[in-house]
């Protein structure tokens, strides 16, 4: 059985079985979702949904820090959530979080506590992957109609995210830094509303927008569909002011906005079916439907349901199985790239022996073996760009592509290892790595370094007899003598490793014999 094949049934094992249940948590700038569903025969079937509003946004401030008020409000809404989700089994719930934490200057001060009150790891998602999400969510919720495109825009808190797709793929994301809160915040400074601030933040905003328009323009779309909390309490609006009977219109948009401005202040707005917590934060929403309007030239748009939390919700149900984002994702890398298939999949069937040599004794899980499956699959990423430093140039793009199904930290974990599995290793190379990941990091990248050592020489063969043991941070190699005999540069690298494998915290022997 190929290392491969393995891989997909350790991870098929893993998947969601007839009646498991799953939990998605989305943690945004505006408020904290959770969504609970129960498995049936292979469908996902809502059994509970909290909502709380926690405006994470409002507490950002110009060097990315969080407000400790703000911080509080989270933690003690994660808390409530962990509740609710403590007999739920890790690998069956994700969180994500979105625009605010991205944005923080260090995610780890907020992440570390928040994880320890929800009792369960976060992701921090790109704005283009949340996009991709978000289309998912839509998509599952309101099947397409065969060979349509549609628009699918979500005006989040701190971020907008707009997405063409086709059936259930997303054919453009972009991802804008304006959101209602922010933009509130930043043209309304201090409540006051006035057709000059709303013109010069009209102007500004949609400037952002002419980025991509011309090109959502021209590639078109069938319907257009608004999600999340700003789009349904506009939306309302616009059926309580008999201005549509749900769905939100350019005139209808003209006309909210003239009683915003009527009113004066955002204290003073009286909008009919508006919540009391929408409120404080509508008119910067109607800002940037309204720039959304005029350069993208939409005439209506309808309101869904479904949002960024139902695409995590039905992404975590194709995880590890033959849907997963993530492989798609590393298979158009190799394929962009033009990496030698041959010797990456030599790499991996030595990394996944290797691994399953000490897993248990360094209790390393199915998350890391699929981590360094793809790692192994792309430690040569880098020879297109150039052969020297190779290893730096993946790491680089690793990091700092759009991968979907990736988080950002699962992005930094495998461009860590891609960049420590040859020479020396900078001190920097896992800095970036959540301290709950990193030991399993610099544990999957010694793995790496060896099945890579293994097959300098870019050949199928490997000793008989290979056996890897661990005990605490000690790796013991033992190689057959005579087979390492016939191949003195393997000998010569063999012997020079365990100086440079210092670097990653593990003392390495090597036993011939």
């Amino acid at each position: 059985m190929n290392a491969r094949m393995h891989a997909r049934l350790s991870a098929n094992a893993l998947m969601p079985r007839d009646g498991d249940l799953l939990a998605a948590l989305d943690l945004g700038s505006n408020s904290f979702h959770i969504v609970v569903a129960q498995c049936v025969l292979g469908q996902l079937r809502v059994v509970d949904r909290l909502r709380e509003t926690v405006r994470m946004a409002e507490g950002l401030n110009a060097l990315g820090g969080l407000a400790p008020e703000v911080r509080d409000r989270a933690l003690a809404s994660l808390a409530r959530f962990g509740q609710r989700i403590a007999n739920i089994p890790p690998r069956h719930v994700r969180v994500v979080a979105t625009n605010t934490v991205r944005q923080l200057r260090v995610p780890e001060t907020f992440l570390v506590p928040a994880e320890a009150a929800l009792g369960h790891a976060i992701d921090v998602i790109s704005g283009r992957e949340e996009a991709r999400l978000v289309y998912l969510g839509v998509a599952h919720e309101q099947p397409p109609l065969e060979g349509q495109k549609r628009l699918v825009i979500d005006i989040g808190g701190g971020s907008t995210e707009c997405i063409i797709g086709k059936g259930f793929t997303p054919l453009e994301r972009e991802s804008l830094q304006v959101g209602c809160i922010a933009s509130t915040r930043r043209f309304f400074d201090g409540g006051k509303l006035s057709r000059k601030r709303w013109n010069t933040a009209l102007t500004e905003v949609s400037a952002q927008m002419q980025q991509f328009a011309a090109t959502y323009r021209q590639l078109g779309w069938d319907e257009a569909i608004g999600t999340s909390g700003t789009h349904k309490s506009i939306g309302n609006i616009c059926a309580a002011m008999k201005l549509t009977k749900g769905a939100i219109t350019g005139d209808a948009i003209a006309r909210i906005r003239e009683q915003l401005l009527q009113a004066g202040n955002i204290d003073a707005i009286a909008l009919p079916s508006l919540s009391e917590d929408r409120r404080p934060i509508i008119a910067g929403g109607v800002l940037v439907l309204e720039a959304l309007f005029a350069t993208l030239g939409m005439e209506r748009i309808q309101v869904s349901k479904a949002a960024l939390r139902e695409g995590v919700l039905h992404d975590l149900l194709g995880r590890g199985g033959a849907d997963d984002p993530r492989e798609a994702s590393v298979a158009a890398l190799l394929q962009r790239y033009g990496v030698d298939g041959a010797q990456a999949h030599r790499v991996e069937a030595t990394a996944m022996l290797l691994f399953d040599q000490v897993a248990a004794s360094w209790k390393l899980n199915g998350d890391d073996r699929a981590m360094l499956s793809r790692a192994a699959r792309l430690h040569e990423l880098g020879l297109t760009i150039a052969h020297s430093g190779y290893h730096t140039h993946g790491a680089y793009v690793l990091a700092n592509s759009d991968l979907a199904g990736f988080s950002q930290q699962g992005q930094r974990f495998l461009a860590a290892l891609v960049r420590a599995h040859r020479r020396n290793i900078p001190k920097s190379t896992f800095e970036a790595i959540p301290d709950r990941l990193l030991a399993n990091a610099r544990r999957s990248a010694a793995l790496l370094r060896l099945a890579v050592l293994l097959h300098r020489a870019r050949g199928d063969e490997r000793p008989a007899s290979l056996q890897l043991k661990a005990d605490d941070d000690t790796l013991t190699l033992r190689i057959d003598k005579r087979w390492l005999q016939s191949r003195p540069l393997l000998r010569a690298d063999l012997e020079a490793e365990p100086e440079d494998m210092l670097g990653l915290g593990i003392q390495l022997r090597i036993m011939a014999g």
